[in-house]
């Protein structure tokens, strides 16, 4: 659990860790595969979700998954990916959370994930919360604490490695 003073300061402002949707990089399941890869080339992401008409959260995709096709593509040559959607390649969502202040939930899914897709109740697609926007979160904290709480170390407690 994390430290409820922590939280507080973390959570002072939750939208301002999240990436809106309206500026996030997406293509949708029916899009050629040649346009997914120059999406990703464009914006410089190495992944983006995939959406529906109706801006619901449908999967992923990489700029590896389309190199994956590539490979196995008779002349594995760039025109073959208008051959193909995305939908033939998109990863499925693993992570994402429904309220950007289940911190604990995020910080647990940002150890192996550069970014949290933000769904409404419905999944609909909000925006992201990026592992640079928490670190940015992290960072204030470390430089702010004392100046919101008193820290005193406790008495008996072992610090771990430094």
């Amino acid at each position: 659990m994390i430290d409820p003073a922590v939280a507080r300061m973390l959570r002072n402002d939750p939208k301002s860790y999240v990436i809106s949707a309206d500026i996030v990089a997406n293509v949708t399941a029916t899009n050629t595969l040649e346009h997914a890869f120059m999406v990703l080339s464009k914006v410089g992401y190495s992944r983006i979700p995939v959406l529906d008409a109706d801006d619901h959260l449908q999967g992923m995709i990489s700029l590896a998954v389309i190199t994956d096709k590539l490979l196995h593509v008779p002349g594995a040559a760039v025109d073959q990916l208008s051959n193909y959607t995305v939908a033939d390649v998109m990863l499925p969502v693993e992570h994402w959370v429904d309220d950007p202040t289940k911190l604990e939930t995020i910080l647990n899914y940002m150890i192996n994930e550069p970014f949290i897709p933000l769904v409404d109740e419905h999944k609909v697609f909000q925006g992201i919360i990026t592992r640079r926007e928490i670190l940015k979160r992290i960072n204030y904290l470390a430089h702010n604490l004392a100046n919101y709480y008193e820290v005193t170390p406790r008495e008996n407690v072992v610090e771990e490695d430094k």
